[in-house]
């Protein structure tokens, strides 16, 4: 039953990572085209995640954080999804 309703739980929040994701993607490479959304470009999206690359922008540290506590939030909630097995025959 905990798995399920865990593995429920991950899938709503998921929901919301398009919106974050193409946010913070938008602002990193600087268009509102929306194919940037389907675009594999990965290195400059992870050095603006990871790096301060506009530190004068406010709305980039601002989609920044957001996005770094969402993602933050659902690495915490796959990694509890893996290992419910464990946690559950420690109590």
């Amino acid at each position: 039953m905990n798995e399920t309703f865990l593995f429920v739980f991950l899938l709503i929040w998921g929901i919301p990572s398009s919106y974050f994701r193409s946010k913070f993607r938008k602002i990193i490479y600087e268009t509102d085209d929306w194919k940037i959304n389907i675009k594999p470009v990965f290195k400059k999206e992870l050095t603006g995640l990871f790096l301060n690359i506009y530190p004068n922008n406010k709305e980039y540290i601002k989609s920044r954080y957001y996005y770094r506590i969402y993602l933050f939030i659902y690495i915490i909630l796959f990694i509890i999804y893996i290992y419910i097995d464990e946690i559950d025959s420690m109590f």
